[in-house]
Protein backbone atom coordinates (compact mmCIF):
# COMPACT_ATOMS: atom_id res chain seq x y z
CA UNK A 1 0.00 0.00 0.00
CA UNK A 2 0.99 3.66 -0.35
CA UNK A 3 1.05 5.20 3.14
CA UNK A 4 0.54 8.90 3.75
CA UNK A 5 0.59 10.79 7.06
CA UNK A 6 -2.81 11.32 8.65
CA UNK A 7 -2.84 13.52 11.75
CA UNK A 8 -5.26 14.32 14.51
CA UNK A 9 -3.99 17.01 16.83
CA UNK A 10 -0.59 16.03 18.22
CA UNK A 11 -0.90 12.43 16.99
CA UNK A 12 -0.07 10.94 13.61
CA UNK A 13 -2.44 8.04 12.93
CA UNK A 14 -0.25 6.32 10.34
CA UNK A 15 3.42 5.35 10.13
CA UNK A 16 5.72 4.31 7.30
CA UNK A 17 7.78 1.10 7.62
CA UNK A 18 10.50 2.15 5.17
CA UNK A 19 10.80 5.60 6.72
CA UNK A 20 11.00 4.10 10.22
CA UNK A 21 13.69 1.69 9.08
CA UNK A 22 15.66 4.52 7.48
CA UNK A 23 15.46 6.45 10.76
CA UNK A 24 16.88 3.45 12.61
CA UNK A 25 19.62 2.98 10.00
CA UNK A 26 20.56 6.66 10.31
CA UNK A 27 20.89 6.30 14.09
CA UNK A 28 22.97 3.13 13.76
CA UNK A 29 25.25 4.91 11.29
CA UNK A 30 25.73 7.79 13.72
CA UNK A 31 26.64 5.50 16.61
CA UNK A 32 29.12 3.57 14.47
CA UNK A 33 30.70 6.85 13.34
CA UNK A 34 31.47 7.81 16.95
CA UNK A 35 33.52 4.70 17.72
CA UNK A 36 33.20 2.03 20.38
CA UNK A 37 32.07 2.68 23.94
CA UNK A 38 33.45 0.56 26.78
CA UNK A 39 29.95 -0.01 28.02
CA UNK A 40 27.54 -2.76 29.06
CA UNK A 41 27.23 -6.14 27.34
CA UNK A 42 23.76 -7.22 28.50
CA UNK A 43 21.11 -4.52 28.46
CA UNK A 44 17.39 -4.37 29.24
CA UNK A 45 15.54 -1.34 27.85
CA UNK A 46 12.06 -0.69 29.22
CA UNK A 47 10.26 1.54 26.75
CA UNK A 48 12.57 0.54 23.89
CA UNK A 49 10.73 1.38 20.70
CA UNK A 50 10.84 5.17 20.28
CA UNK A 51 12.68 8.29 21.43
CA UNK A 52 15.32 8.00 24.14
CA UNK A 53 14.55 4.32 24.74
CA UNK A 54 15.17 3.36 21.11
CA UNK A 55 18.32 5.50 21.06
CA UNK A 56 19.50 3.71 24.21
CA UNK A 57 18.99 0.32 22.63
CA UNK A 58 20.81 1.35 19.44
CA UNK A 59 23.68 2.90 21.42
CA UNK A 60 24.01 -0.19 23.62
CA UNK A 61 24.04 -2.57 20.68
CA UNK A 62 26.08 -0.71 18.09
CA UNK A 63 28.22 1.30 20.52
CA UNK A 64 29.08 -1.47 22.98
CA UNK A 65 28.19 -4.66 21.05
CA UNK A 66 25.62 -5.39 23.77
CA UNK A 67 22.96 -8.07 23.74
CA UNK A 68 19.66 -6.26 24.23
CA UNK A 69 16.16 -7.10 25.36
CA UNK A 70 13.55 -4.45 24.58
CA UNK A 71 10.14 -4.09 26.20
CA UNK A 72 7.41 -1.86 24.75
CA UNK A 73 3.69 -1.74 23.99
CA UNK A 74 3.06 -1.30 20.25
CA UNK A 75 0.49 -2.32 17.70
CA UNK A 76 1.51 -4.64 14.85
CA UNK A 77 0.13 -4.01 11.38
CA UNK A 78 -2.98 -5.59 9.96
CA UNK A 79 -3.86 -5.74 6.26
CA UNK A 80 -4.35 -2.16 5.09
CA UNK A 81 -3.52 -0.64 8.47
CA UNK A 82 0.09 0.25 9.34
CA UNK A 83 1.70 -0.71 12.63
CA UNK A 84 2.59 1.90 15.23
CA UNK A 85 6.00 3.50 14.56
CA UNK A 86 7.56 1.80 17.57
CA UNK A 87 6.70 -1.58 16.12
CA UNK A 88 8.36 -0.74 12.80
CA UNK A 89 11.36 0.76 14.63
CA UNK A 90 11.84 -2.42 16.62
CA UNK A 91 11.49 -4.65 13.56
CA UNK A 92 14.19 -2.57 11.83
CA UNK A 93 16.43 -2.56 14.89
CA UNK A 94 16.27 -6.34 15.30
CA UNK A 95 16.84 -6.88 11.59
CA UNK A 96 20.05 -4.83 11.60
CA UNK A 97 21.22 -6.09 15.00
CA UNK A 98 20.88 -9.69 13.85
CA UNK A 99 22.66 -8.85 10.60
CA UNK A 100 25.53 -7.51 12.73
CA UNK A 101 25.62 -10.72 14.77
CA UNK A 102 24.12 -9.12 17.88
CA UNK A 103 21.60 -10.74 20.21
CA UNK A 104 18.30 -8.82 20.19
CA UNK A 105 14.91 -10.00 21.40
CA UNK A 106 11.78 -8.03 22.16
CA UNK A 107 8.69 -8.41 24.33
CA UNK A 108 5.59 -6.50 23.29
CA UNK A 109 3.17 -5.89 26.14
CA UNK A 110 2.28 -3.82 29.20
CA UNK A 111 5.55 -3.27 31.05
CA UNK A 112 3.60 -2.27 34.17
CA UNK A 113 2.13 -5.77 34.46
CA UNK A 114 3.47 -8.69 36.51
CA UNK A 115 3.02 -10.96 33.48
CA UNK A 116 5.45 -9.00 31.30
CA UNK A 117 7.94 -8.75 34.17
CA UNK A 118 7.82 -12.54 34.49
CA UNK A 119 8.32 -13.00 30.75
CA UNK A 120 11.42 -10.81 30.90
CA UNK A 121 12.75 -12.68 33.96
CA UNK A 122 12.30 -15.99 32.15
CA UNK A 123 13.98 -14.69 28.98
CA UNK A 124 17.01 -13.35 30.87
CA UNK A 125 17.39 -16.65 32.72
CA UNK A 126 17.18 -18.59 29.49
CA UNK A 127 19.38 -16.44 27.26
CA UNK A 128 21.59 -13.94 29.09
CA UNK A 129 21.95 -15.06 32.70
CA UNK A 130 22.29 -11.55 34.13
CA UNK A 131 21.90 -7.90 33.13
CA UNK A 132 24.51 -5.12 33.38
CA UNK A 133 22.34 -2.11 32.51
CA UNK A 134 18.62 -1.41 32.83
CA UNK A 135 17.26 1.66 31.04
CA UNK A 136 13.87 2.86 32.28
CA UNK A 137 12.24 4.97 29.56
CA UNK A 138 8.54 4.25 29.87
CA UNK A 139 6.12 6.99 28.83
CA UNK A 140 2.45 6.19 29.24
CA UNK A 141 -0.56 8.30 30.21
CA UNK A 142 -2.19 5.38 32.06
CA UNK A 143 -1.12 2.54 34.33
CA UNK A 144 -3.04 -0.44 35.59
CA UNK A 145 -1.52 -1.27 38.94
CA UNK A 146 -0.24 -4.86 38.81
CA UNK A 147 -1.21 -5.70 42.39
CA UNK A 148 -4.64 -4.07 42.68
CA UNK A 149 -5.84 -3.98 39.08
CA UNK A 150 -6.84 -0.34 39.57
CA UNK A 151 -6.33 1.91 36.55
CA UNK A 152 -4.66 5.27 37.10
CA UNK A 153 -4.51 8.16 34.66
CA UNK A 154 -1.94 10.94 34.66
CA UNK A 155 -2.78 14.56 33.94
CA UNK A 156 -0.78 17.57 32.83
CA UNK A 157 -1.85 20.36 35.14
CA UNK A 158 -0.32 23.13 37.23
CA UNK A 159 -0.64 22.90 40.99
CA UNK A 160 -2.35 25.67 42.93
CA UNK A 161 -3.43 28.12 40.25
CA UNK A 162 -4.46 28.47 36.62
CA UNK A 163 -1.56 28.55 34.15
CA UNK A 164 -1.89 30.91 31.18
CA UNK A 165 0.74 31.36 28.50
CA UNK A 166 1.49 31.16 24.78
CA UNK A 167 1.35 27.99 22.75
CA UNK A 168 1.59 27.14 19.07
CA UNK A 169 -0.31 24.79 16.79
CA UNK A 170 2.76 23.28 15.17
CA UNK A 171 0.77 22.21 12.12
CA UNK A 172 -0.38 25.73 11.26
CA UNK A 173 2.14 27.92 13.09
CA UNK A 174 -0.65 29.83 14.81
CA UNK A 175 0.32 31.19 18.22
CA UNK A 176 -2.47 31.58 20.75
CA UNK A 177 -2.97 31.84 24.48
CA UNK A 178 -3.87 28.76 26.48
CA UNK A 179 -5.11 28.40 30.05
CA UNK A 180 -4.86 25.17 32.03
CA UNK A 181 -6.82 24.68 35.23
CA UNK A 182 -4.97 23.46 38.31
CA UNK A 183 -4.92 19.91 39.63
CA UNK A 184 -7.78 18.81 41.80
CA UNK A 185 -8.76 15.78 43.85
CA UNK A 186 -6.34 12.89 43.30
CA UNK A 187 -4.72 14.35 40.16
CA UNK A 188 -1.26 14.65 41.70
CA UNK A 189 -1.37 11.27 43.42
CA UNK A 190 -2.60 9.54 40.26
CA UNK A 191 0.05 11.17 38.08
CA UNK A 192 2.79 10.11 40.50
CA UNK A 193 1.41 6.55 40.46
CA UNK A 194 1.64 6.46 36.66
CA UNK A 195 4.85 8.39 36.02
CA UNK A 196 6.77 8.21 39.29
CA UNK A 197 9.34 5.68 40.40
CA UNK A 198 7.19 2.85 41.80
CA UNK A 199 7.24 0.73 38.65
CA UNK A 200 10.99 1.34 38.13
CA UNK A 201 11.65 -0.04 41.61
CA UNK A 202 9.31 -2.98 40.98
CA UNK A 203 11.39 -3.93 37.93
CA UNK A 204 14.67 -3.74 39.84
CA UNK A 205 13.19 -5.69 42.76
CA UNK A 206 11.94 -8.40 40.39
CA UNK A 207 15.34 -8.77 38.73
CA UNK A 208 17.33 -8.64 41.98
CA UNK A 209 15.14 -11.23 43.70
CA UNK A 210 15.96 -13.69 40.90
CA UNK A 211 19.71 -12.88 41.01
CA UNK A 212 19.55 -11.47 37.47
CA UNK A 213 21.54 -8.31 38.19
CA UNK A 214 25.29 -8.56 37.57
CA UNK A 215 27.75 -7.18 40.11
CA UNK A 216 27.99 -3.43 39.59
CA UNK A 217 24.76 -3.32 37.57
CA UNK A 218 23.54 0.16 36.71
CA UNK A 219 20.03 1.40 36.08
CA UNK A 220 19.10 4.76 34.56
CA UNK A 221 15.73 6.49 34.31
CA UNK A 222 15.12 9.54 32.14
CA UNK A 223 13.73 12.84 33.36
CA UNK A 224 13.35 16.46 32.31
CA UNK A 225 13.50 19.79 34.12
CA UNK A 226 13.01 22.47 31.50
CA UNK A 227 13.05 26.29 31.52
CA UNK A 228 11.32 28.92 33.63
CA UNK A 229 8.62 29.47 31.01
CA UNK A 230 7.29 25.89 31.29
CA UNK A 231 7.92 25.47 35.01
CA UNK A 232 4.38 26.19 36.29
CA UNK A 233 2.78 23.55 34.07
CA UNK A 234 5.67 21.08 33.92
CA UNK A 235 8.29 20.91 36.67
CA UNK A 236 6.12 22.60 39.32
CA UNK A 237 2.99 20.82 38.09
CA UNK A 238 1.63 17.29 38.32
CA UNK A 239 4.27 15.81 36.01
CA UNK A 240 6.99 17.52 38.03
CA UNK A 241 5.65 15.83 41.16
CA UNK A 242 6.00 12.50 39.36
CA UNK A 243 9.55 13.38 38.25
CA UNK A 244 10.43 14.31 41.84
CA UNK A 245 9.23 10.88 42.94
CA UNK A 246 11.18 9.19 40.14
CA UNK A 247 14.36 11.04 41.11
CA UNK A 248 13.94 10.21 44.80
CA UNK A 249 13.46 6.55 43.87
CA UNK A 250 16.98 6.49 42.39
CA UNK A 251 18.42 6.85 45.90
CA UNK A 252 16.17 4.09 47.24
CA UNK A 253 17.21 1.73 44.45
CA UNK A 254 20.91 2.57 44.91
CA UNK A 255 20.57 1.66 48.58
CA UNK A 256 18.87 -1.62 47.63
CA UNK A 257 21.72 -2.44 45.22
CA UNK A 258 24.56 -1.86 47.68
CA UNK A 259 25.02 -5.61 48.15
CA UNK A 260 26.02 -6.01 44.47
CA UNK A 261 27.76 -2.64 44.10
CA UNK A 262 24.97 -1.40 41.86
CA UNK A 263 23.80 2.17 41.23
CA UNK A 264 20.66 3.92 40.06
CA UNK A 265 20.79 7.27 38.31
CA UNK A 266 18.38 9.73 36.79
CA UNK A 267 19.56 11.39 33.59
CA UNK A 268 18.00 14.78 32.90
CA UNK A 269 17.79 15.01 29.13
CA UNK A 270 17.21 17.81 26.65
CA UNK A 271 13.81 18.95 25.34
CA UNK A 272 13.17 17.05 22.12
CA UNK A 273 10.30 16.32 19.79
CA UNK A 274 8.68 13.11 21.01
CA UNK A 275 5.13 11.83 20.94
CA UNK A 276 4.88 12.72 24.63
CA UNK A 277 6.32 16.25 24.38
CA UNK A 278 4.10 17.11 21.40
CA UNK A 279 1.09 16.68 23.66
CA UNK A 280 2.25 19.26 26.20
CA UNK A 281 0.97 22.82 25.62
CA UNK A 282 3.73 25.47 25.50
CA UNK A 283 6.47 22.88 24.79
CA UNK A 284 6.23 22.98 20.94
CA UNK A 285 6.73 26.76 20.96
CA UNK A 286 9.62 26.47 23.40
CA UNK A 287 11.28 23.72 21.34
CA UNK A 288 10.85 25.73 18.12
CA UNK A 289 12.76 28.64 19.66
CA UNK A 290 15.31 26.34 21.31
CA UNK A 291 16.10 24.48 18.09
CA UNK A 292 16.79 27.73 16.24
CA UNK A 293 19.24 28.90 18.90
CA UNK A 294 21.02 25.57 19.38
CA UNK A 295 21.37 24.96 15.65
CA UNK A 296 22.94 28.40 15.27
CA UNK A 297 25.27 27.56 18.19
CA UNK A 298 26.18 24.17 16.72
CA UNK A 299 24.98 22.44 19.90
CA UNK A 300 21.71 20.93 18.68
CA UNK A 301 21.23 17.24 19.47
CA UNK A 302 18.53 14.68 18.74
CA UNK A 303 17.79 11.59 20.83
CA UNK A 304 20.65 9.54 19.40
CA UNK A 305 23.24 12.29 19.91
CA UNK A 306 22.02 12.84 23.48
CA UNK A 307 22.24 9.17 24.42
CA UNK A 308 25.60 8.65 22.72
CA UNK A 309 26.96 11.54 24.81
CA UNK A 310 25.31 10.15 27.95
CA UNK A 311 26.98 6.76 27.43
CA UNK A 312 30.39 7.86 26.14
CA UNK A 313 31.00 10.86 28.41
CA UNK A 314 28.90 10.29 31.52
CA UNK A 315 27.89 6.69 32.28
CA UNK A 316 30.95 4.97 30.84
CA UNK A 317 33.33 7.87 30.29
CA UNK A 318 34.43 8.39 33.88
CA UNK A 319 32.75 11.78 34.39
CA UNK A 320 29.20 11.53 35.69
CA UNK A 321 29.17 15.27 36.52
CA UNK A 322 26.26 14.87 38.95
CA UNK A 323 24.36 18.00 39.97
CA UNK A 324 23.53 19.01 43.54
CA UNK A 325 20.62 16.55 43.55
CA UNK A 326 22.69 13.64 42.30
CA UNK A 327 21.36 13.73 38.74
CA UNK A 328 23.28 13.31 35.49
CA UNK A 329 22.74 16.37 33.31
CA UNK A 330 22.82 16.05 29.54
CA UNK A 331 20.45 19.01 29.27
CA UNK A 332 23.51 21.15 30.08
CA UNK A 333 23.75 22.73 26.63
CA UNK A 334 20.03 23.53 26.58
CA UNK A 335 20.10 25.10 30.03
CA UNK A 336 23.14 27.31 29.44
CA UNK A 337 22.45 30.84 30.69
CA UNK A 338 23.00 32.46 27.28
CA UNK A 339 20.62 30.03 25.58
CA UNK A 340 17.88 30.52 28.17
CA UNK A 341 18.31 34.30 28.09
CA UNK A 342 17.68 34.25 24.34
CA UNK A 343 14.62 32.03 24.85
CA UNK A 344 13.19 34.50 27.37
CA UNK A 345 13.73 37.40 24.97
CA UNK A 346 12.30 35.62 21.93
CA UNK A 347 9.33 34.25 23.89
CA UNK A 348 8.11 37.79 24.56
CA UNK A 349 8.41 38.67 20.87
CA UNK A 350 6.97 35.48 19.35
CA UNK A 351 3.89 35.93 17.16
CA UNK A 352 2.22 33.90 14.45
CA UNK A 353 3.73 36.29 11.89
CA UNK A 354 7.36 36.15 13.03
CA UNK A 355 7.76 32.60 14.38
CA UNK A 356 9.09 31.26 11.09
CA UNK A 357 11.90 33.86 11.33
CA UNK A 358 12.80 33.72 15.03
CA UNK A 359 12.08 30.04 15.59
CA UNK A 360 12.48 26.71 13.83
CA UNK A 361 8.90 25.54 13.45
CA UNK A 362 9.81 23.78 10.19
CA UNK A 363 12.47 21.79 12.04
CA UNK A 364 9.94 20.92 14.74
CA UNK A 365 7.44 19.76 12.14
CA UNK A 366 9.98 17.65 10.29
CA UNK A 367 11.11 15.95 13.50
CA UNK A 368 7.50 15.29 14.47
CA UNK A 369 6.78 13.54 11.17
CA UNK A 370 10.14 11.75 11.32
CA UNK A 371 8.87 10.03 14.48
CA UNK A 372 6.33 8.24 12.30
CA UNK A 373 8.69 7.53 9.40
CA UNK A 374 7.63 10.46 7.21
CA UNK A 375 9.74 13.22 5.62
CA UNK A 376 12.84 11.06 5.95
CA UNK A 377 15.50 11.78 3.33
CA UNK A 378 16.03 9.03 0.79
CA UNK A 379 12.57 7.44 1.11
CA UNK A 380 10.22 7.25 -1.89
CA UNK A 381 6.80 7.92 -0.40
CA UNK A 382 5.06 7.30 -3.72
CA UNK A 383 6.28 3.71 -3.77
CA UNK A 384 4.10 0.79 -2.79
CA UNK A 385 5.27 -0.70 0.53
CA UNK A 386 4.42 -3.81 2.52
CA UNK A 387 2.81 -2.70 5.76
CA UNK A 388 2.82 -6.24 7.18
CA UNK A 389 6.30 -6.10 8.71
CA UNK A 390 6.94 -8.48 11.61
CA UNK A 391 9.48 -8.16 14.41
CA UNK A 392 11.96 -11.04 13.81
CA UNK A 393 11.91 -12.33 17.41
CA UNK A 394 8.10 -12.51 17.29
CA UNK A 395 8.05 -14.84 14.29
Amino acid sequence: MIIEPRTRGFICLTSHPVGCEQNVKNQIKYIKSKGKIEGPKRVLVLGASTGFGLASRITSAFGSDAATIGVFFDKPATAGRPASPGYYNTAAFEKHAHKAGLYAKSINGDAFSNEIKQQVVDLIKEDLGQIDLIIYSLASPVRTHPNTGKRFKSVLKPIGEVFTNKTVDFHTGKISEISINPAEGDDVKNTVTVMGGEDWKMWIDALKSENLLADGATTVAYSYIGPEVTKPVYRNGTIGAAKDHLEATAFTITNDLKSIGGKAYVSVNKALVTQASSAIPVIPLYISLLFKIMKENGTHEGCIEQIQRLYSQRLFGGDLSLDEKGRIRVDDWEMREDVQAKITDLWKKATTENLSDIGDLEGYNNEFFNLFGFRVDGVDYNADVNELVVIPSEK
